[in-house]
């Protein structure tokens, strides 16, 4: 597996219809590109306007594919209402999560 950590700068008037966006954007990723996993989102409890978005990819391959240009289409609604901060991968070791 692989992770991709998405860092966003969210402001303050737009927390919530940034996370219905990011909701509706994950999940068209989800259904319609090849390898996309879902994703999960985190808000920081000192800074609310810190966002991290973490998805989760079957293959790098499958996300550089997805990532191409670095500013993929079903992502356009999320940077009209955020700025992000940074883009990190990780190859996932292992996973100790449990629901």
């Amino acid at each position: 597996m692989f992770r991709v950590i998405y860092r966003w700068h969210v402001p303050t008037e737009n927390i919530a219809e940034f996370q219905a966006t990011w909701c509706a954007t994950t999940d068209a990723i989800h259904e319609s590109v090849q390898g996309a996993l879902g994703s999960f989102m985190l808000q920081s409890a000192d800074d609310p306007n810190k966002v991290l978005t973490i998805a989760k990819w079957r293959s790098r391959a499958d996300w550089i594919h997805f990532w191409d240009n670095s500013n993929p289409e079903q992502m356009h609604k999320m940077r009209l209402l955020a700025e992000r901060i940074s883009v990190e991968t990780f190859d996932e070791v292992a996973d100790r999560t449990h629901s």
